[in-house]
């Protein structure tokens, strides 16, 4: 039997909420600029440094790696080794698989309520 795969949350040396609001908990983790766009693009099958760099949204390369950096110390991303290169592939851990609805809710809002927008994110089950 495999170990089980945890779903929490848990990093070493996490500073100091500022609040027990999951809300506030949350958001000090996924609620810059950049994170829920590099999820995003994970989700859409992105998974090397260079694609990201690609993104139309135009991340800066330093604010890139700092992001990719917390997420991988989340739990939320794995740093691999890219088969076939020597490059190292970036994917979303069980854990950050979970945030597929957040996603999916934030797009359904956005096409809504934002006009001009339209949501390219691929359905559960499709990727």
């Amino acid at each position: 039997m495999s170990p089980r795969r945890s779903t929490t949350l848990k990093v070493a040396n996490a500073p100091a909420r500022r609040s027990c609001c999951p809300v506030a908990c949350s958001l000090d983790v996924l609620g810059d600029k950049w994170t829920l766009i590099i999820v995003r693009d994970l989700f859409r099958g992105v998974s090397r440094f260079s694609e990201f760099a690609r993104s139309p949204e135009g991340i800066a390369t330093n604010i890139l790696a700092a992001r990719l950096q917390m997420l991988v110390q989340h739990g939320l991303v794995e740093q691999r080794d890219d088969p076939g290169s020597r490059r190292k592939a970036y994917v979303l851990t069980p854990l950050g698989e979970t945030l597929e609805p957040i996603l999916v809710a934030v797009a359904d809002w956005g096409t809504r309520h934002i006009r001009g927008t339209e949501a390219k994110l691929a359905p559960s089950g499709t990727r």
